[in-house]
């Protein structure tokens, strides 16, 4: 295992303390909040999984330029090109 993946749950954990001790909540935390930050880290992991998924570069970059017209105005170059002939 790679060493950032401890480093990362070290400051994780230490983030986590300073949450609990701000909300005055005794830690290990009594089994409801256990409970119910397991199930957050599970939706968000599960959440994080499905973004990923939905989002990728080509489907970004479309959603993006979706009602971009790139197309040069027809009209106005028509007119340009006329009152150069003349």
């Amino acid at each position: 295992m790679d060493w950032k993946a401890y480093v990362v749950s070290l400051a994780v954990g230490l983030l986590v303390a300073v949450i609990y001790a701000l909300l005055n909540t005794r830690s290990p935390a009594p089994p409801i909040i256990a409970l119910l930050g397991l199930l957050g880290m599970l939706i968000g992991e599960g959440l994080t999984g499905w973004v990923k998924k939905q989002l990728t570069i080509e489907k970004a970059a479309a959603e993006c330029l979706r009602d971009k017209n790139f197309a040069k105005d027809q009209s106005a170059a028509a007119q340009s090109t006329k009152g150069d002939v003349a």
